[in-house]
């Protein structure tokens, strides 16, 4: 192994003591096209408008930063702790990750991870830092979060940006590629996207983060929606298709996509959920975070990005009120999906999970002192969305995104516990 691994070291160091991985006596020898430029500058400004300190601020960076609904909740949650993991060596490491389910959809082998093992351990070493792991003891859940999980898909990532960077002759301008991940609610899809954004912006390449939350319309416009269709449950709320500012979405994603010049700047709209006393409204443009260009990647995630709209018999069957959502779903290609051109899909079995997920995060808010909803409440919320779920996931699983390529896809299908599983 060490002969694949071409690790040169007086003695590799055991993930089990109390020394680092990155130990003085332990070098890697690089010898791809990353061996240049992975020592993790330190990075002031982020691409989202937040101020981060990389190397010196903790957690509360991570949750400053998706301010007004965005942030990624209880960690718990994302990152679970179980038994501890027994990884006594990096050729132990290097094993293990060769056996992530991700690993040949994302295009690595052994060779390829081998001659990048030093860049595998500083990103999972800066996200054990952001997420406040202790990398030495990393429990099975956190090793394969971050193994078979987050590290994968970021490379996976890298190769599409590489990809869409190819595409334009020397001295063109290259937009910003549009990477959509249509996930289910509580999946974890707003976690990933932030580690994600992290490893992009550690590694000098500006990101933007967007949620198709963003776009919900404001109070006002919702209140005219919800009376416009008196009766229908799945519209009295925000969430389905037709309580969204597709206008709105437009300007902000072209707007996104001409960041290509270094000093270009523009506020990214945010929705301030907690607005009326839960019902929502677009946050003050004033606290809108700033963009800065030149961007490399614009990381767009929604539950329900991608969704192809369905006959209309087809719908009726599974829920007569989710006809005129399926109507106003036919105008979303044009202010979504077609500015998206590569797509990660978190795929899940059951989408009955989505309940138990919110259950979940709605116990640890109010173990943590907060309000949140009854169960009672979580089950009207969740049978809100259902019906689309019903309606769209399976044909989203079968065909892919609305407009998607194959061959920018990359579908990941998760168990209960939100880690990925290999697809059979």
């Amino acid at each position: 192994m060490a002969n694949i691994l071409n690790i040169s070291s007086q003695a590799v160091t055991p993930w089990s003591n109390a020394t680092s991985v990155f130990s003085s006596n332990t070098k890697f020898s690089l010898s791809n096209k990353y061996s240049h430029n992975y020592s993790f500058p330190h990075i002031s400004t982020s691409a989202s408008g937040c101020r981060f300190s990389w190397m010196e601020e903790n957690f509360t960076s991570h949750r400053n930063m998706y301010s007004n609904g965005r942030r990624p909740s209880h960690v718990q949650l994302a990152l679970p702790r179980t038994s501890t993991v027994s990884v006594s060596s990096v050729e132990d490491l290097f094993a293990f990750i060769c056996s992530g389910p991700l690993i040949n959809k994302t295009g690595l082998t052994e060779q390829k991870i081998a001659e990048s093992i030093d860049k595998w351990l500083l990103c999972a070493s800066q996200l054990c830092r952001v997420f406040q792991l202790n990398e030495l003891k990393l429990d099975d859940a956190q090793k394969i979060r971050l193994y078979h999980y987050y590290i994968p898909v970021f490379l996976w990532c890298e190769d599409q940006i590489s990809q869409h960077a190819s595409k334009f002759k020397d001295g063109e301008e290259v937009p910003p590629l549009v990477i959509g991940f249509s996930a289910p609610q509580g999946c974890g899809k707003t976690t990933l996207v932030f580690a994600l954004y992290y490893l992009f912006q550690i590694t000098g390449r500006k990101t933007a983060t967007i949620s198709i939350d963003d776009f919900y319309l404001t109070a006002e416009e919702q209140g005219k929606l919800r009376e416009a269709n008196s009766g229908n449950r799945l519209l009295e709320y925000r969430g389905n298709a037709g309580s969204h500012d597709l206008l709105l979405s437009v300007e902000t994603l072209t707007a996104l996509s001409k960041s290509t010049e270094e000093g270009m700047k523009m506020k990214v709209p945010r929705y301030n959920k907690s607005a009326y006393n839960g019902r929502g409204d677009r946050a003050d443009p004033e606290t809108w975070p700033e963009v800065e260009g030149p961007l490399t990647a614009i990381l767009f995630e929604g539950w329900m990005l991608g969704f192809k709209p369905l006959p209309d018999e087809v719908v009726k069957d599974i829920d007569p009120q989710l006809e005129i959502v399926n109507k106003n779903l036919r105008s979303y290609y044009d202010a979504w999906d077609k500015y998206i051109k590569a797509w990660v899909v978190i795929k899940i079995k059951d989408p009955s999970c989505v309940y138990q997920w919110r259950l979940q995060a709605e116990h640890a808010m109010r173990a943590d002192g907060k309000s949140g909803m009854s169960d009672k409440e979580v089950l009207d919320f969740v049978s809100r969305y259902l019906p689309a779920y019903k309606a769209y996931l399976p044909t989203l699983y079968a065909e892919g995104p609305n407009g998607s390529d194959p061959n920018h896809t990359l579908v990941v299908e998760i168990d209960e516990g939100r880690n990925p599983i290999l697809i059979g």
